[in-house]
């Protein structure tokens, strides 16, 4: 049995910093939440995390309620239609050069609190993130980096890898989102905040036309969470692997070592390097699995966890509990409410 593609999960601590700025303002958010399928209970669970649909979907629909693509983290919106105008903006450029200086000067003029900057250090192209030295949100770094980072992926249709990143705000309890959408090589608390590429990355021709815009709006900017990820991480290649396979046929650590061309030793360093174990690996991609299966109205628990691998409906119950600190009604729930409200 072949699975689904990973689209992954993103965490419910990047939920909440969604909501932050409409909670703030006192905005009834049950609406949103009715709509991205997200059940209120998941929102006081640290450990929960929602679909890359559900994600995708409160961008979306936060945007709408609060006419602010950039969820009310600057002092100035980022106004419904902002970041259409913006890729309508760089449509005519050239290189992605001359896009990224376009976007960056775009988004000067709409924001107020943060700012980017191109410089070049050797090979290298660095993008400064500027926020007039008033450390900023986490979040709010992370959002202005995907808007900037997801249209330059788009308008050369293709990842641009991300080589560093720096951050001035403190390393998150789960910092998986930004690696997995970034890069690994994070830094945090760092002096600056920066992105760091290829400088010859920034030679390659814009290809997108206006005709191909229609399309990428349609879920857009919240479908640039997922739609470049960083896929050349070892965490991502198993994934990947163990995707298509049924979780009874996962191999052991060493047959999915030769499979990947490396040795055992070599294997497990590189897992720890990324933080993980190949046994962590395997539970986050069941639950990952478990919570994608569970938004669908079609499939009871019992199904679900006999796909995820167990032979036991308890069983599954347990380990769900455990991996997300809720138990898979939260998520039932949500998928049988209706998406519109």
């Amino acid at each position: 049995m072949v699975l689904n593609p990973d689209k992954g999960t993103t965490s419910i601590s990047l939920v909440n910093e969604a909501l932050y700025g409409a909670i703030q303002r006192g905005i009834d958010v049950s609406p949103v939440l009715l709509k991205a399928r997200i059940d209120r209970e998941l929102l006081t669970a640290p450990q929960a995390r929602v679909t890359a649909a559900s994600f995708s979907r409160l961008w979306i629909e936060l945007a709408d309620l609060l006419d602010d693509e950039f969820f009310a983290i600057d002092s100035h919106p980022l106004r419904r239609g902002g970041f259409k105008l913006m890729c309508q903006a760089t449509l005519g450029c050239e290189t992605l050069e001359q896009a990224l200086r376009r976007i960056l000067a775009f988004l000067r003029v709409v924001l107020n609190d943060i700012y980017g900057e191109l410089v070049y250090e050797d090979d290298n192209a660095v993008i400064i993130m500027h926020d007039h030295g008033v450390e900023r949100r986490l979040f709010c770094y992370g959002t202005w980096l995907i808007l900037v980072h997801g249209l330059l992926c788009w308008l050369g249709n293709r990842r641009i890898p991300i080589k560093a990143l720096t951050l001035r705000p403190a390393k998150p309890a789960d910092s998986s989102d930004y690696r997995i959408r970034f890069c690994e090589n994070i830094e945090f608390t760092a002096p600056v905040s920066s992105v760091r590429i290829k400088r010859s990355y920034l030679a390659l021709k814009v290809v997108q036309t206006p005709a191909a815009l229609a399309a990428f709006m349609k879920d857009s900017p919240g479908s640039l969470l997922v739609q470049y990820r960083n896929e050349a991480s070892l965490s991502s290649r198993i994934r990947q692997r163990l995707r298509t396979l049924s979780p009874e046929d996962w191999p052991e650590l060493d047959s999915l070592a030769q499979l990947l061309g490396m040795s055992s030793s070599t294997f497990q360093r590189r897992m720890q390097a990324e933080g993980l174990s190949y046994q962590r690996l395997k539970d986050n991609l069941r639950r990952d699995m478990a919570i994608d299966l569970l938004s669908r109205a079609d499939l009871t628990v019992s199904e679900v966890a006999a796909q995820t691998g167990f032979q036991e409906t308890s069983a599954f119950h347990r380990a769900f509990k455990k991996w997300t600190g809720v138990s898979p009604g939260a998520y039932r729930r949500s998928s049988l409410e209706p998406a519109d409200g």
